[in-house]
């Protein structure tokens, strides 16, 4: 074996219940016969397989030369859902002493019929591994409940088609636990059809209320119809493969016939969520205008292509393969692969101790600066560090600065909901936020065609005009051309010129130094009047170390420029300690609050 632990026989006990599900099985149990080195196999027969009304198809699983381990007799008789109920209720109750006499490693389990169930859960509860066959299929009745209650139980999967398998894995099935081979039906299938056929090909397949309807309307008589119990699978496929077209409910006609283009013709609903081949055609309500018979008169005698969605002929090998590869080793105890869902905080006092925080980035001219802001608007705590010359230094030096901030929060019991960079807009008391979290990237209105370039990678915004950085290029420029010093000033040696320089040779007289310092008010100016004709606000906020030396001539400029209706909006300078760390903050604050609360 490749992965049992201690190297013996993997004990496989197959249970078929009816000839459809045998008509799966059998492959499976003909390759497990053939490799006696790895498996040891047990056959446990019950369900219709042993009642007489359906031609106690037991017989055929003696005839492929299986030994039946043994036979449970396991239906209550009876037409209707009560008699189903109490058929599992009986498979219950006989099924332990089975098991409990045959110790199975593994419990190879198909389909979705009741009995299917009922073995499932014997299985499950008396902790042996189930290996489900055919499961995340869809039919569109309570079979599909019944299969997908077997899968949940179930340890490992055999499905059929890609779409099952992608149900099973949307049902939080582990993925590494489930085998894509085909149904096991087809390795046989498609090599079948050529064979001698003429010495079945009057028979035909019913089920007992099919037959006594037959019977009750005189219709057995006819030479055209023949009633039988029981068709043995080999004649059974050369029939579908050759007749002029198939009709009934039975998913052998929307899975296996597929495999010869032979027409269909499925009535009512019960297979009709199942995947097909074009060659079914579905007529799903009552006998009405004759839709049967216009359907066959589309239907008889066409020739579909051949379909394998079902399966390409080499499933058994597939699945001899997966059952050599389970680790007996492994925990029993099944483990479901649920999609990522939001955080989940219960009443530890570790949460209700915590502080709600965010982290707020700062991008001066001078100085790059982060800080950890609680939900109350305090700052717990601030870094500074010096602004690098480049783009890819600046970027670094924030990342790292926000992987210090964060790992110190969990010293201070803060708990990050995110970072917040930005301006920020106000509407009925909620910050605007856009569809991507981009609004109110007011710095980078553009307020000339051919202006400065920005770092953003345009040119003519606001921040290439106003921002700290644009004010320090500005003042380097001056100072290079030794324009930038007067009377009364100096800058040390080792003393990067900044913004700050700029403004001092501004206020003592710099004619240049206040040209650019009118230029970048005048962008900001413009980039107001731009939001207020835009959105119309009763109020514009500056912060920042240089709001106080903007604000006048930004008041300039919407008097000059602005519509009249906008003209009397309040322009006023933060008085708030750190606007900038705070505003940045807030932008993460105010929306994970709304999602939280």
């Amino acid at each position: 074996m490749e992965k049992n632990g201690d190297n013996r026989k993997l004990r496989v006990c197959v249970a078929t219940c009816n000839r459809a599900d045998y008509s799966k099985l059998a492959p499976i149990m003909f390759g497990i016969k053939m490799e006696p080195e790895f498996f040891e196999l047990d056959v446990v027969v019950l369900g219709s397989h042993l009642i007489d009304d359906y031609g106690n198809t037991y017989r055929m699983i003696e005839q492929d030369d299986f030994d039946i381990n043994t036979r449970l007799h396991t239906i209550v008789r009876g037409e209707d859902e009560a008699a189903m109920v109490e058929s599992v209720g009986l498979a219950l109750v006989k099924l332990p002493d089975v098991l409990n006499r045959l110790k199975p490693d593994i419990m190879i389990v198909h389909g979705d019929r009741f009995d299917a169930l009922a073995l499932a859960t014997s299985a499950a509860l008396m902790n042996i591994r189930i290996l489900h066959i055919e499961g995340g299929e869809v039919s569109g009745t309570i079979d599909d409940s019944i299969r997908h209650a077997i899968t949940k139980l179930a340890h490992y999967h055999v499905c059929c088609t890609r779409s099952a398998e992608q149900h099973l894995i949307s049902m939080c099935e582990d993925h590494d636990r489930i085998l894509l081979a085909g149904c096991p039906s087809y390795d046989k299938l498609l090599s079948a059809k050529n064979k001698d056929y003429m010495s079945i090909i009057r028979m035909w397949l019913g089920s007992k209320e099919m037959v006594r309807v037959m019977r009750k309307k005189g219709i057995e008589h006819h030479p055209n119809f023949r009633a039988v119990k029981h068709v043995p699978f080999d004649q059974f496929i050369q029939l579908v493969a050759h007749a002029g077209c198939m009709i009934g409910n039975s998913s052998c006609g929307v899975r296996e016939v597929g495999a010869f283009g032979t027409p269909v013709i499925n009535l009512g609903t019960r297979q009709i969520g199942r995947e097909t081949g074009e060659n079914v055609l579905h007529v799903r309500d009552a006998d009405t205008q004759d839709k049967i018979l216009q359907a066959l008169h589309l239907q008889f005698g066409k020739q579909y292509p051949c379909s394998k969605i079902y399966g390409d002929g080499n499933a058994v090998p597939r699945i001899l393969k997966f059952l050599k590869s389970i680790d007996l080793q492994e925990p029993l105890q099944k483990k479901f692969c649920f999609p990522p869902v939001k955080e989940n905080i219960s009443q530890d006092i570790d949460h209700i101790l915590e502080t709600l925080s965010a982290l707020a980035v700062d991008l001066g001219g001078t100085n790059l600066r982060v800080a950890i802001v609680s939900m109350k608007g305090e700052i717990v705590k601030k870094y500074t560090q010096f602004n690098p010359k480049t783009y890819e230094e600046r970027i670094n030096l924030i990342l790292q600065m926000c992987v210090e901030a964060a790992a110190e929060a969990v010293k201070l019991n803060c708990r990050i909901l995110g970072v917040g960079i930005g301006g920020g807009i106000i509407h009925q008391h909620e910050l605007i936020h856009g569809s991507s979290f981009c609004a109110a990237e007011l710095g980078h209105l553009v307020v000339s065609l051919d202006g400065p370039d920005c770092s953003c990678g345009s040119h003519g915004c606001i921040e290439a005009y106003a921002s700290g950085m644009a004010l320090q290029r500005e003042a380097k420029k001056l100072h290079d051309e030794d324009l930038l010093l007067v009377e009364g000033m100096s800058v040390p040696k080792d003393e990067a010129v900044s913004a700050v320089h700029l403004i001092q040779a501004a206020k003592l007289g710099n004619v240049k130094a206040q040209s650019i310092l009118r230029t970048a008010g005048t962008a900001l100016g413009l980039g107001v009047v731009n939001i207020l004709h835009t959105i119309n606000p009763s109020l514009v906020i500056l912060s920042g170390v240089l709001a106080s030396h903007y604000i006048h001539i930004v008041k300039d400029v919407i008097r000059q420029q602005a519509l009249s209706s906008v003209q009397d909006v309040d322009v006023v300078v933060s008085d708030l300690v750190d606007p900038a760390l705070l505003g940045a903050a807030s932008m993460v604050l105010d929306y994970t609050t709304r999602r939280i609360c």
